[in-house]
């Protein structure tokens, strides 16, 4: 953990009420639905909280699941990973408001992007939309009041890279 997440995350704990503190212990790590797993972070060892980044990190999480589709964020940073016919992993960003088609018959991993604290270049928010009839993923940007938000920061007492980052999307 980086010493500005840990600044954060301080700040964070010492804000939260032992009842929210207790509702956010008890979450789930990760959650499978209809052959989709939702977790955090890697799926293969979701309380270590390792990113996945690259095609070898992708293959991991994708190895310790048999959900067709996985969903993870933590890297901020939106990527689509997938199994080939051929076993190989190709990876790649997506664009947004561009639907890709999640073809069952492979294995998907999807970074979804983040809606704060953005890490690739671009401040507005990211997610994704999953059409599960047509079995396509849209990745989605949001512009917000970056500037109040990282006013907020500033006003918190948290370290200023936190608030800039906000701004650039770094």
């Amino acid at each position: 953990m980086t010493g500005l997440a840990a600044a954060a995350l301080d700040w964070t704990r010492d804000r939260l009420s032992s009842g929210s503190a207790a509702f956010l212990a008890a979450l789930p790590l990760k959650v499978e639905e209809e052959g989709r797993l939702y977790v955090h972070a890697d799926a293969s060892a979701p309380a270590a909280w390792h990113y996945v980044e690259e095609a070898d990190e992708a293959l991991a999480s994708m190895n310790a699941t048999k959900a067709w589709a996985t969903f993870c964020g933590h890297v901020h940073v939106p990527r689509l990973f997938g199994i080939t016919a051929a076993a190989k992993v190709t990876a790649f960003r997506p664009l947004a408001g561009v639907p890709v088609p999640l073809m069952r018959a492979r294995q998907w991993l999807a970074v979804l992007g983040a809606v704060g604290q953005p890490r690739d270049g671009d401040p507005r928010a990211c997610y994704g939309m999953l059409d599960t009839v047509r079995g396509e993923l849209t990745w989605v940007r949001v512009a917000y009041d970056a500037a109040a938000a990282a006013e907020k920061i500033r006003a918190a007492g948290l370290p200023e890279a936190l608030a800039l980052r906000l701004l650039r999307g770094r």
